[in-house]
């Protein structure tokens, strides 16, 4: 916010860091301990975190300086909410051949949040349902098929556009990066745009598996096992939440996430949580054999998921109430 009003401030860039690349990943899910452990404790600090957390994902959809991702590397989850709500002000994402990025949460028990019914339910065709379901990864050219993502770069580069950035200001990193990357028509993605659209549009996911589990390709069979594998209530959740947030803006999407994540810890508290369970098994015990409850797509009920979308909080009691559309 300081930044926001500083004249002196031109821009806002936001980069990764380690030992892969000259940048490193851009953000590998490492808050999900700090997630099992503060909901296993009660600790009130796991609520302000998802406040504050969309807070920083809203004010980055409003904001009024240039503000460039460099999402080289890994990108998931929260990483996804401080990269790709900037392109509403004047945000620049860019992207490598190193980049692959997804929304993993249904695989934790969670669903993707961080804003991700705005930007997943906006991709092109059913692309935002299959991205949101399985998992899946898609690269850096994808990213920019699927709206994700603005500009590919060579990671070579980034270590001078960042350097441009800050020593020559806006207009300069602008004509670096023009030279080196000019912008283009995006290509089409390489994903199975017809399969997908033709399953992921179904009115359900117990349709949606059918329908996979039907076709005799092998895209469909791994699509199908790889849903199999993930929370079962939670793909009702992220299905209905995928379909809701594709007719609203950015500041109801993350009054509704914020919703749905006290849910996914409170509804059912402590072990008995699908998210505290999914963490559990993927990132503590890491035995990778979570005990989903249901542990069948077909046995959710509707009662089951209208339950994550009663408000927790009157309007005027929400912590996100003040966020502008």
């Amino acid at each position: 916010m300081a930044w926001r009003d500083d004249p002196a401030v031109r821009a806002v860039a936001i980069r990764g860091q380690g030992r892969e690349g000259p940048f490193g990943n851009f953000c590998a899910g490492g808050d999900i301990r700090f997630f099992h452990v503060a909901a296993l404790a009660g600790d009130p600090a796991l609520e302000d975190f998802f406040t504050e957390e969309y807070e920083l994902n809203h004010l980055i959809h409003v904001y009024p300086k240039p503000y460039v991702a460099f999402l080289d590397g890994i990108v998931i989850g929260g990483g996804m909410g401080i990269s790709g709500h900037g392109r509403a002000g004047a945000g620049l994402r860019l992207v490598t051949e190193r980049t692959k990025m997804s929304m993993p949460e249904t695989n934790i028990g969670l669903f993707p949040d961080v804003g991700g019914g705005f930007f997943l339910g906006r991709c092109p065709g059913r692309l935002g349902e299959y991205l949101a379901l399985t998992g899946n990864a898609i690269d850096g050219a994808d990213a920019i098929a699927a709206g994700l993502a603005d500009r590919l770069v060579d990671s070579a580069l980034l270590p001078a556009l960042w350097d441009t950035l800050a020593t020559g200001g806006p207009d300069a990193f602008q004509r670096m990066l023009d030279e080196a990357a000019p912008a283009r028509a995006a290509a089409a993605g390489s994903w199975e745009a017809q399969a997908i659209d033709r399953c992921f549009q179904l009115e359900s996911v117990p349709a949606i598996v059918a329908a996979l589990e039907a076709d005799r390709c092998a895209w469909a069979a791994e699509t199908a096992a790889a849903l199999r594998q993930r929370s079962p209530l939670m793909l009702h959740v992220t299905l209905e939440q995928l379909r809701r947030g594709r007719s609203m803006g950015l500041a109801g999407n993350l009054r509704m996430e914020r919703g749905l994540v006290r849910r996914c810890f409170h509804l059912r508290p402590g072990r008995a949580s699908e998210t505290v369970e999914g963490i559990r098994a993927l990132a503590i015990d890491k035995d990778r054999d979570p005990r989903w409850n249901p542990a069948r797509i077909e046995d959710v009920t509707p009662e089951m998921v209208a339950a994550f979308f009663l408000s927790p909080w009157p309007a005027h009691a929400h912590p996100l109430r003040h966020l502008s559309a």
